[in-house]
């Protein structure tokens, strides 16, 4: 069974810092791109960060300079660096990836079932 397994969320204080984890497993081929998506109450779901295979990289406007994408390929592992949050940073945080697994080999996206970011004083 193919999965995406998010961990470190939780509460921080306005300015603080948090590093998100997401490891895929099962019987993966290739990871062709994995990133970051966050919901917040009564919002849309939106872009937060994407990391190619090949390295490339783009930002949501509202994080670009506080967030860093980041992989170690041959885990299959995806981190997310948030630094200097905001209230509005607060969300749950999605981890997704397009992938071709045994069983769907030319690639489908998977998705987490997501972490909790809480910044409130």
């Amino acid at each position: 069974q193919v999965q995406l397994v998010e961990s470190g969320g939780g509460l921080v204080e306005p300015g603080g810092s948090l590093r998100l984890s997401c490891a895929a497993s099962g019987s993966i081929l290739r990871v062709n791109y994995m990133a970051w998506y966050r919901q917040a109450p009564g919002k849309q779901r939106e872009l937060v960060a994407k990391i190619t295979r090949g390295g490339s990289i783009n930002y949501a406007d509202s994080v670009k300079g506080r967030f860093t994408i980041s992989r170690e390929n041959t885990k299959n592992t995806v981190f997310l660096q948030m630094n200097s949050l905001k209230p509005e940073d607060t969300a749950v945080y999605y981890c997704n990836a397009d992938m071709a697994t045994v069983p769907a080999p030319y690639g489908i996206d998977y998705w987490g079932k997501g972490t909790l970011v809480t910044v409130s004083s």
